[in-house]
Formats: C-alpha cells, structure tokens, sequence
C-alpha cells in the first residue's frame, strides 16, 4: 500500500467499513462482554467481519481496538499485546488491497478540571494502545466517537509522540455541539492547529442530521474531512436485541450527500454492516472529490474547548485582556504566593464581561513556583471561562506545564530570539496546536527602526520553517517602544504591521499601552495609535478592556474598515452613547457564562455563574444576615441550579458549565448541611439508587445524573458500573428507594436494563425504574417496561421529581 498521505490530495472518494458492534453480536459476541478481549478468543469471527467489509469495497478497515485502552479493558488486560495483536489481525486481512486505522476510542474519563485524570496520564494511556496498534502495523491513528476536545486532543499528542503516522480524528456531535460543548467549528480549528491529516465526524445520528455538522465546518476546512453515520438510531426488535431502522439502499442515498458536502472518505457507524458499505459504493460510483473552498480566512485562530476565536485582517480586532498579571498588583501577587485564585478570577471575570474575548495569564510574581502555579490556574479558569487563553511566562518550562494542561488552543506569549528559545518552545507549539506571539529581540536590543524588526523576524521564521512550524501558528508583536523617548516608535510599529501583512500574510498584535509610557492623557495616546494600527494591519492587542476611550476606538475603527456589517455590533453597543464616561460599558448581550445574573441574590448567581471559590462567603453573609439556612436553600440554592438547568436545555450551557454549577451548589449545601440538621429542617430526602448496568463499564453520564441528583435534594445511593440486577433490586430494598436509575452506553448492554424492570415487578418494590443512556429510545423503554427514559442529568432529574411528587 501507498503511503495513507499520499492520497489525501488526489480526487478519489475513499470509504472506511461500517460498525462493529451489533455485526459481532450477531455473530457470537456475548452480551456485555468486552469486543476487544473477546476478540483475542474469538479471532476468526473478526478476521471474517474485516474480509466481508473489504470484500464489501472498503478501501479503510478499523481495527477491533476502539475499547483497547489500559481503563476500559481494566487492569487484567495487557494493552499494548491486545493492541498489537488486533491490529495485526487487520493488517492480514487489508495485505495491500485496503489501509488499516487504529482505532482509538474514549477512555470513559474526563480530564481535570472535569474530571480526575491529568493531561499528561490520558497520553500516557494513549500511548501504550498506539505503540501497540503502531507495532501491529496500522497505516494511521484514528481517533474515533470522542466527544471531549481534550480527550481527542490527547490522542493527537500520544500519535505524534509515539509514530509518525498520519491522524485522523473524528467527534460525535449531539445537535449543534458535543457533551461538553464543542462546536464542529471549534473542534476543525484546533484539529487544523494541531496539523491533524483528517478530520471527521461519526456516530450520534443518521447521515441526515449529519449533514449539518459538516455544513457548520466549512467556513475554515482545508483538512480533508470524513464522515460515518449510525443507520438511524437504534430500536427494538420483539426478541430483545437492537437493531437500526435504515437499511442499505437508503441509508446510502442519504449518506452520498456527505460526497457533495465535501467529504473525501465516507463509511458507516453503529448499525451498518457490509451491505451498507457495498451500497454506498454503488450509490457514489466514480464521483471524484472536489476539496471545499473556505470562506473565511482567518490567519489565526485561538480555542478553548467551547470557543473559537479567529484573528485576521478581515476580523475584529481581538483584545487579549491584559490585567491578569501580578506586576503592581499586591493583592493578586500576595494570592498567588498562596496559591489562592480568587482574585484571578475576579480579573477574568470583569474583562470577560467588558467583551475581551482573550485572556492573558501571568504568575510571574516573587516567591512563585510558576511551573506549578501556572497550569494549575489555567486549569482553573478553563473551568470556570469559556474566554481561550494567553500562557504567558518567560520561563520555558512553565509555558510547557501550562500547554499540558489546556483542552484547545491556547496563545503562547510569547517566543522571542533569545538563544535556543524557538528550539525548545517551537516544537512544543506545533506538538499542542498553540499559535504563539513572535517577539523581535535578539539578546538584550531593542530593535528600534522598523528595518531592524523586519530582519529578526525574518530570521526567526526561518528557524520556525526549519523546525516545520507552520505558518498558522505565527502571530508577530510589532513592538511599541515609547514615543516619549523614541518619537518615531509608532511609525516603525506601523511599518512592521504592514510588511507582515502585505509581505508575509501574517497577523500581528502589540502590547498598546507601552506607547505612551511617561505621557499624559495616555488614554488618548494609546487610542489613537490604535486606531491608526488597525489600519496598517494590527489584529489583536494587548490591553486593559475597561477602559472606554479604547472601547470606542476599536468599535468606530471596525466600521470604517469594513469588518462590522451594517455597523450592527456598533449600534448594539453605542446607539446610547453619550461619551465622556472613564469605564468600558459591558457588551449588550452577555459575554461570559451566568452574564446576565445582574440583579439577582448573590448566591443564586454565584450557583449560576459556577463561583465554587466564592459561594461559601456568600452564604456566610446570608448567614450573618439572619437569613435561616432552609431558606437559603430553597430561595437561592435551588432557583440557581433550576435556571442552570434550563440554560443546559435551551443549549446555552454545555456540560463543563452544568457540572461548574452542580458541584458550587454541593460546595453551598456542604456548609448548610450541619445547621440544617441541628433544627431539623433537613427532612427526609426520597432515595434513588443508581447504577450501570451488568457488562457495561460506562458511568460518565451515570455520575452526572447523580450528583444533578443530589443538588436536587434526593439521596443518592450509587452502586458503581456493570452491577448486576440483583444487587440493583437488593439495594433498592435495602434503602426503600423511590427510584432506581439506569445506565447504558451499548447497544449489546441496553438489554440488560429488563433484567432490573422485570426483578422490580417480581420482588413487588414500589420503585420506578427510569433509564438513560446513548442508545436508549422511548420505544426500547416502553418495550421493557420501564418508568421513563431521560436524555440528559437534567432531564433525568425532572423525570425523579415527577415519579416521587
């Protein structure tokens, strides 16, 4: 076979096979038991389901792996061998006739701040499966069903660490985002930055509905793009097993939109089998691939995990909020020599209000272990802002501890021509997807015409060309010298901003107050060198955000550039202007998670806004204030985690914030609980007791659904994952639960949830029994007997409330 990236340029459609799941239990595998470990038993079984799909004209077989990493096959299993030897198994299958994936699939772990693995441990488990699948010899690493930008990022930095095999990388979307919250936009630009070779989208739905997701890409694809979708979603049969509603033909009619959407390779997930493929063939034929035309050319783009922010010539200027930095701030530096963060987060939270769509991050302060400090408040803030951030530090490898700890793509500020500086933190850059700030210093000169500036950038670019950096990651500081003391400083910035535009297409920022430093009326100064920076090509700038004269200059120069349609966000934020005031007034429409709590108690908005630092002395101050603790449950506590739950519904909220919230309400009632019960005013709580179901070794959404729970004021007793039916009902007897809870991820473990039902009605417990979980439909409840179904924690919540009342 031919290098894989030999083939991603020319104009031939590629498919991949179809879905594993329901194929191989059908052909032996036992309900609930592992695919990959039943796999080294039963090789012949996966030997002839890769032969069917190759015979079927897949040009890409997946290896039975999506499930072989160290915590899903658990501490018995030796991933690396199980790795190795089902990769190999597909090799002999494909010879030179098809390529062989690796298939790299969820952890069923969240990485902090959402959840308990570190950055660098989902590597490190990422690669021991990929030097496995590698040595077995896959031809690429496919990252597949993730739906955590973290957790797809952490399977891009393994390959790369591991080989040099190309990555594809695919995210499943539940409507216009994934479960925590990224959009199908957010996840190609940091894919993009990340230099991923093919980027896709599989699972959740049929192919229509995924037409959308590959429509919500498009402005900024240059990636070539794949696309697999579930034959429809999953339904019962009268024996008890699930099957997929969309046969061969018509799930090939709707899935050969993918080829006019733009798709170059195309192929099946859950419920598809060999036929689908052999029809998708047939359906497609010899239509050739057209690569899509992007339509929006941003030069460069910062990501969080649930925001894109792109910088160019055709967009708004992007402020980088500068204030979260302890030079002359002695609350700030005295915080951060104790590790506190409230602070920080209070300057994030006022320039995210004041509509800085980045945030700069600084702990260089006396007395501070940056390479620890800075991670660890980056991690912080991620979990409490959507805003993407700025790692900025002098100290190389405190700017290596904070890329390890970020979930998208952050800014590195920045690299400069110190000696061996681009060679330590170049590589990390490209490795992690981070577009980084190029600093024009050499040594300790300053280079003062614009001459000079252009010659060390020249210089540093090439050392970036040399290391293969690309282009994208490049931002360039044009330098402010002061015009106090250099009066041509402004002019000489404003000629480096036009040769990177004019000469290098590369989008350049600046840090604006150094202008004019020892000046009075710097306001004034800093706002018209802005204005006239914009002009010449600045993107971005390094400011304080509430400061209303750079406000206003910003907003008036994007209108007469053109960049502000309609002058919409113009009039939005000025059509009451009256001038002359000395603070930035706060975006219209809000700019940051729990933006529009104005007005509302401090608790309920802390619970909205997710304050877990702050939320304690709140209450206190309620306390204090003769306000009895039941009150404040009821009146504040409950109404703010109700309104969170609404925000989550409408898809205002994704499940970073949802969880934010869930867990500064328990932080509240953690402190309420004790007076609570000192004046009996706790009552007894209906008990649910929760559990995944036998086989099953999912339990994100399980433990979701119990700690909404639990804010929600019911008792919760959970019993773990793959518990069987009988401890479920011993333990619903034991405790006289209301409600049990169900969980299952897979469609060969779903069925389990009737042994439950029906141990229920046998045992005569007055227990409602609700289910959750992927796969899991009305029907298949209604089939089984169940007491309801949930799509969500949230939903979930509101289904036990309606059963108990």
């Amino acid at each position: 076979m031919p290098d894989f990236r030999s083939i991603l340029d020319d104009d031939r459609i590629y498919y991949f096979d179809g879905g594993y799941g329901t194929l191989l239990q059908s052909r032996g595998l036992p309900a609930g038991l592992s695919p990959e470990l039943w796999g080294l038993k039963a090789p012949e079984v996966i030997r002839g389901v890769h032969q069917d799909y190759l015979d079927a004209g897949a040009d890409i077989l997946t290896t039975n792996t999506f499930g072989g990493s160290r915590p899903k096959l658990g501490l018995d299993a030796d991933p690396y061998e199980l790795n190795k030897a089902m990769t190999a198994l597909a090799r002999q299958v494909a010879g030179d006739r098809a390529f062989v994936a690796a298939s790299i699939g969820p952890t069923g772990h969240f990485v902090k701040p959402l959840g308990d693995l570190t950055f660098r441990e989902l590597v490190d488990i990422y690669k021991e499966q990929i030097k496995g699948c590698v040595d077995g010899g896959a031809d690429l690493i496919l990252g597949e069903t993730h739906f955590d930008l973290a957790e797809a990022k952490a399977v891009v930095v393994a390959a790369r660490l591991v080989c040099d095999l190309p990555v594809a990388v695919s995210m499943t979307f539940e409507g216009p985002a994934s479960l925590t919250g990224t959009s199908p936009q957010t996840f190609v630009d940091t894919m993009q930055n990340m230099g991923v070779e093919l980027i896709g989208t599989n699972c959740s739905a049929g192919p229509e509905q995924m037409h959308d997701t590959l429509r919500a890409w498009a402005p900024r694809l240059e990636t070539p793009t794949f696309a697999e979708a579930n034959a429809g979603l999953p339904v019962l049969d009268a024996d008890g097993n699930t099957s997929f509603r969309l046969p061969p033909e018509p799930f090939a009619e709707q899935a050969a939109g993918f080829v006019e959407l733009g798709a170059k390779f195309i192929g099946g997930c859950c419920g598809t089998t060999p036929d689908h493929i052999r029809a998708l063939r047939a359906k497609v034929g010899d239509a050739t691939w057209v690569r899509p035309q992007k339509t929006d050319n941003a030069q460069l783009v910062l990501t969080s995990r649930s925001v894109s922010v792109p910088i160019g010539f055709d967009h708004p200027g992007v402020i980088i909020g500068e204030r979260i930095n302890p030079t002359g701030k002695k609350q700030l530096t005295a915080e951060l020599q104790e590790s506190v963060f409230t602070e920080a987060h209070r300057f994030a939270a006022e320039q995210v209000e004041q509509g800085a769509p980045v945030l700069d991050v600084n702990v260089g302060a006396p007395m501070v272990d940056e390479v620890a400090l800075l991670p660890e408040l980056a991690i912080s803030l991620t979990g409490r802002f959507t805003a993407p951030l700025s790692i900025d530090s002098n100290d190389a490898k405190a700017v290596e501890a904070g890329l390890w700890g970020y979930p998208g793509s952050p800014l590195v500020n920045s690299i400069s021509g110190e000696p061996g500086k681009m060679e330590e933190l170049g590589p990390l850059c490209k490795l992690f997807g981070a577009p980084f700030i190029l600093l024009p210093i050499v040594g300790n000169k300053l280079p003062v015409t614009a001459a000079e500036r252009i010659e060390v950038i020249e210089g540093l670019l090439s050392k970036a060309d040399a290391l293969g950096i690309p282009r994208r990651l490049i931002m360039v500081d044009a330098l402010a010298l002061t015009v106090s003391s250099k009066p041509e400083a402004a002019r000489h910035s404003m000629e480096v901003m036009r040769h990177c535009r004019d000469e290098w297409n590369l989008p350049t920022t600046i840090g604006l107050s150094n202008i004019s430093f020892g000046l009075p009326a710097r306001e004034l100064l800093n706002s018209t060198f802005l204005t006239l920076s914009m002009a010449s090509g600045l993107c971005s700038f390094i400011a304080n955000p509430n400061s209303a004269r750079i406000q206003e200059s910003l907003h008036a120069a994007e209108v007469l550039l053109n960049r502000d349609p309609q002058a919409e966000r113009y009039i939005d934020k000025y059509s009451d202007w009256t001038g002359g005031s000395s603070a930035a007034s706060a975006p219209s429409s809000a700019a940051s998670k729990g933006g529009d709590t104005a007005g509302l108690p401090p608790v309920q908005a802390a619970v909205i806004k997710g304050d877990k630092d702050g939320v304690v002395a709140l209450v206190e101050t309620e306390l204090a204030n003769g306000m009895a603790a039941m009150n404040i449950v009821n009146d504040l506590l409950i109404p703010g985690i109700l309104a969170v739950g609404d925000k989550y519904e409408k898809k205002e909220y994704f499940l970073p914030q949802l969880l934010q919230s869930a867990e500064t309400m328990q932080t509240a009632f953690q402190r309420l609980q004790p007076l609570l019960e000192e004046d009996g005013s706790a009552g007894e709580k209906p008990v649910v007791v929760m559990a995944t179901v036998e086989g099953d070794i999912h339990d994100i959404g399980k433990n979701i659904v119990c700690l909404m729970l639990k804010n929600y004021g019911f008792e919760v007793v959970d019993l773990g994952k793959d518990v069987p039916a009988e401890k479920i009902v011993a333990a619903a007897a034991e405790h006289n639960a209301a409600v049990i809870g169900l969980s299952a991820l897979m469609t060969t473990t779903m069925v389990r949830m009737e042994d439950t039902v029906k141990l229920v009605a046998e045992r005569g417990l007055d227990a409602k029994v609700i289910i959750g979980g992927a796969v899991v439909t009305e029907k298949f409840c209604t089939a089984i007997g169940a007491d309801g179904w949930s799509t969500d924690a949230v939903a979930a919540v509101k289904l036990a409330q309606r059963l108990t009342q």
